[in-house]
């Protein structure tokens, strides 16, 4: 439907208020058709729905390609102001992107539904180098855990059996 819509809504030239669409329209739309910055293309698209993609949707993992090509990441490494910009976009990257950018990316991470076998495992290195805020998994208590909550069945047994009861 929001395929459609799209047709519809560009069928005479592309619209300069967006803003005005529904957001989730923003996922079938390249950003070189968005009337305003990139950045704040990816912006919007990070407050769409993501579950109208499908996670293996080529879609999504071309939005991610055109937001890293946007923001200027040409090595693998997010900071904190690109992660945010990303929003559940972040939930696309692959293994390198994970461990490249260390702690930076976990919160985010904690709220994708589902991760890949790669970057589940690019998850426990991150978390297990104890180089994250959250420091070595020994050190952690109840708050860290609420924090890293999405993560938690990511974690596996070397990691849980370092966690103090």
């Amino acid at each position: 439907q929001l395929s459609c819509l799209l047709r519809m809504v560009t069928l005479h030239g592309i619209p300069q208020d967006w803003d005005t669409y529904p957001q989730d329209l923003l996922l079938f739309l390249s950003p070189s058709d968005y009337a305003g910055n990139c950045s704040q293309f990816f912006i919007n698209v990070g407050k769409a729905n993501e579950d109208v993609l499908p996670r293996e949707a080529p879609q999504r993992q071309q939005l991610l390609l055109e937001a890293l090509e946007c923001l200027g990441i040409s090595g693998t490494q997010i900071n904190q102001t690109n992660a945010e910009i990303l929003g559940w976009l972040v939930c696309e990257l692959d293994g390198d992107y994970i461990r490249s950018s260390g702690g930076i990316l976990l919160k985010d991470l904690s709220q994708c539904g589902s991760f890949l076998p790669e970057q589940e495992e690019a998850i426990r290195d991150v978390l297990s180098s104890g180089n994250t805020t959250f420091g070595p998994p020994s050190a952690w208590s109840a708050f860290t855990l609420s924090e890293l909550s999405g993560l938690i069945p990511v974690l596996g047994p070397s990691i849980l059996q370092q966690i103090p009861k």
